[in-house]
């Protein structure tokens, strides 16, 4: 009869682990499934396939080492084109269909906009996402992670640089939606501060490359800047004709444009623009973070790296920290209070997280492109 007991203990053993897998979506013995809706096709195409690239180069890393408490990382990616519309659709699929546990590396303010209701109420952590956008920020929501500083940190560094060496005349050319207007905030939020007006706004809609009217809107004020807050396609577009115009000032992006992609879209027409950046210079690999990600982009024959891919990177390292501190009986309410641990360093690069702020980091640097499409601080 006792071994009859042990059989029948086991039994009852095994089924309430199976509950208890069943009650954290996403996880089992073996594996943790995350999801993330990205551009993967259309004009911003560059912004997600670079952001995907750097999250899953580190996600094969940790599985080649046998993974998280045992379980291997599983990335589902889904194009959403940078239309938010696609979004709702991927992340509703992502959560009720495919039961992932968490989300990670999402791009864009418009598409993570549309995402937040949905994984808000299914309290899903949101994890580096590829946006700047103070909408994301305030109210607070426990759900969202920030790896990246703000558009509000970007800018204010883009115009102190700007006013400190004398330029005052300048103009906003943002996309028309969430991310472009949250852009524009900022650079009004910079210039209040200095009592400085904006002397010459336009505007182009997103995954468009219609920026007529905004040159010429702008061109006749005569800026000695222009601040630029939208996706490689337009700017390059935009850069074009503003300097076609006669326009020979400066052109300063944050960085969500995608440099590398606007360096490759621009050619010799982009020497001299300007990007701020909030992830460490990717071709110097004075921090260790950066020399790691060379190593895995060099090992997986992936030879140009950029600002982009080392996000997501970075993005993965910090969720992958975050499990890890959340320990084997892992549950998305002990990720984020694994994150909320304290200082996250993934090598050279820190992010802080506490219960009440989960705006990571603030770093912010300014670079340029200079010949032959390269860039320098």
């Amino acid at each position: 009869m006792t071994s009859y007991k042990h059989v029948f203990a086991g039994i009852a053993a095994v089924a309430f682990g199976a509950a208890a897998w069943a009650q954290s979506p996403g996880v089992t013995p073996t594996a943790i499934v995350v999801g993330q809706s990205a551009a993967l096709s259309g004009p911003a195409a560059a912004l997600g396939t670079e952001m995907r690239l750097g999250a899953k180069l580190y996600f094969d890393q940790v599985n080649a080492q046998g993974g998280v408490n045992g379980r291997k990382i599983e990335l589902v990616s889904l194009d959403d084109g940078y239309e938010p519309a696609r979004t709702d659709a991927n992340t509703k699929k992502l959560i009720a269909e495919d039961k992932v546990f968490a989300l990670v590396g999402y791009v864009g303010t418009p598409t993570s906009m549309a995402a937040l209701p949905i994984f808000t109420e299914a309290k899903v952590p949101f994890i580096g996402p590829f946006t700047g956008a103070e909408s994301l920020r305030e109210p607070f929501n426990r759900n969202i992670f920030h790896v990246r500083a703000s558009y509000y940190d970007e800018t204010e560094k883009i115009v102190e640089q700007l006013v400190t060496t004398g330029i005052t005349k300048i103009a906003v050319f943002y996309q028309n939606d969430a991310y472009g207007k949250a852009g524009l905030a900022g650079v009004e939020r910079a210039m209040k501060v200095r009592n400085l007006p904006i002397v010459a706004t336009g505007t182009v809609e997103r995954n468009t490359t219609d920026v007529a009217t905004a040159v010429k809107t702008i061109a006749a004020k005569q800026p000695d800047a222009i601040v630029m807050v939208s996706a490689y396609k337009s700017i390059a577009a935009f850069v074009r004709a503003a300097k076609a115009s006669g326009f020979n000032g400066q052109f300063h992006n944050v960085s969500f444009v995608g440099s590398k992609a606007l360096s490759d879209e621009l050619k010799q027409d982009g020497a001299g623009v300007a990007i701020s950046q909030v992830v460490p210079f990717p071709w110097s690999p004075t921090a260790p973070v950066v020399k790691e990600y060379q190593q895995a982009m060099a090992k997986a024959g992936e030879k140009d790296v950029s600002f982009t891919s080392l996000e997501g990177y970075i993005a993965a390292k910090v969720f992958v920290e975050g499990l890890r501190r959340a320990g084997k009986d892992l549950t998305r309410e002990k990720l984020v209070e694994g994150l909320e641990k304290g200082p996250i360093d993934v090598g050279g690069f820190q992010v802080n997280y506490t219960p009440t702020n989960h705006s990571g980091s603030k770093f912010v640097e300014l670079t340029i492109i200079v010949k032959d499409g390269k860039f320098a601080k």
